[in-house]
């Protein structure tokens, strides 16, 4: 075991501190990274709060990670030392299963391994993720950051990327679709970006007037002040899509409304049960689809970032002394960033022991 410098949580109300833990010796087919930068997502600070009832203490977060390869298990081709890489939300699989066999490691029908907050197929212990200087993953499950590509900004591609990039290109959307965005924050941005690089004619609903401006500066064609019935009138039956990020309950029958016939209204940020309840009628008399969508498997994972290594397309971050994580963690619940948090581990590296 190789120890290492760390953040984490002891209980639920501890916050994160300084932690040392241990990453194991190199298995035959594992990559050994040097973090350099990763990404806070608000799905780092449900876990660190236990508000899902599912944390295993003590917890490292972290699933938006880039660094550098230090070393290889003698199984590994893809990767040599020195590459740039980067690991998501998941460092394992049960490879078997049909979603596995088809890239779909997301949908392992044994439930993939997440990055932190997992249990290790091999070994039992629970996964510890980013937050730290350094980690070691199966070549499975790490990917290649384009040279093209800032790597602190190209972090939160590992999770906020490609959770709204996957369902614009399973569920088809193309050049010239009209596709509305739910959302200004972290996931909304880069769902505007992809779809604007798709060719799509983008609308972004959001309930703040104050964010109509800075909707049009990432690249909406079009803003609809969801809070304002007028507007919202106006916009019923036109859409194709309705990316939909919103991480809290909303009431989604108005945007249903938005869609056209055959219209879909993806979800992406909700885990929790739908409140208020969707009316039956919004779907049957349009043919509409609710769908849902989980980040993505390996192969789209490199897709991503070899697409916005192709269209100039980064996150907007803002870099972080992990000695203020904690602070951060507030701002991120109050929406006060813009749009990704990225942590800065030299900051981590020169702590004091």
């Amino acid at each position: 075991m190789t120890p290492a410098k760390a953040y984490g949580a002891q209980s639920d109300q501890s916050g994160l501190a300084p932690l040392n833990i241990e990453r194991r010796e190199l298995r035959p087919d594992d990559v050994a990274i040097q973090i350099d930068y990763c990404g806070v997502c608000h799905t780092d600070i449900h876990f660190v709060q236990n508000d899902w009832g599912m944390t295993q203490y003590p917890l490292v977060p972290g699933h938006e990670i880039v660094g550098r390869v230090s070393a290889v298990g003698d199984q590994v081709t893809g990767f040599r030392p020195g590459d740039v890489v980067g690991v998501g939300c998941m460092v394992d699989a049960c490879r078997e299963c049909e979603p596995c066999q088809h890239g779909l490691e997301q949908y392992c029908l044994e439930g993939p391994t997440l990055t932190y907050n997992g249990q290790d197929r091999h070994d039992g212990s629970i996964t510890f993720g980013g937050y730290s200087e350094s980690v070691v993953v199966s070549d499975r499950f790490v990917v290649r950051v384009p040279e093209a590509l800032d790597p602190a900004a190209a972090a939160p591609l590992l999770c906020a990327g490609i959770t709204t990039y996957s369902p614009l290109r399973h569920y088809g959307v193309q050049a010239g679709h009209k596709v509305g965005v739910i959302g200004m924050g972290g996931l909304g941005h880069m769902g505007i970006k992809f779809a604007r690089a798709i060719g799509a004619e983008v609308t972004v609903f959001t309930r703040s007037e104050a964010k109509v401006s800075e909707a049009r500066a990432q690249g909406a064609h079009h803003v609809v002040v969801s809070s304002d019935e007028a507007q919202m009138q106006a916009a019923a039956g036109y859409f194709d899509y309705m990316l939909d990020t919103v991480p809290v309950q909303h009431d989604l029958n108005p945007y249903l409304s938005a869609l056209r016939y055959d219209g879909t209204h993806i979800l992406v940020g909700l885990i929790e049960s739908i409140e208020p309840p969707v009316h039956g009628g919004s779907l049957i008399f349009g043919r509409r689809v609710l769908a849902g969508s989980l980040i993505g498997g390996m192969p789209e994972t490199q897709e991503v970032l070899d697409f916005c290594a192709d269209h100039d397309i980064a996150c907007d971050v803002e870099m972080l002394d992990i000695r203020n994580i904690n602070e951060a963690y507030e701002r991120v619940k109050k929406g006060d960033v813009k749009y990704r948090f990225v942590i800065d581990m030299e900051t981590l590296r020169n702590t004091a022991d």
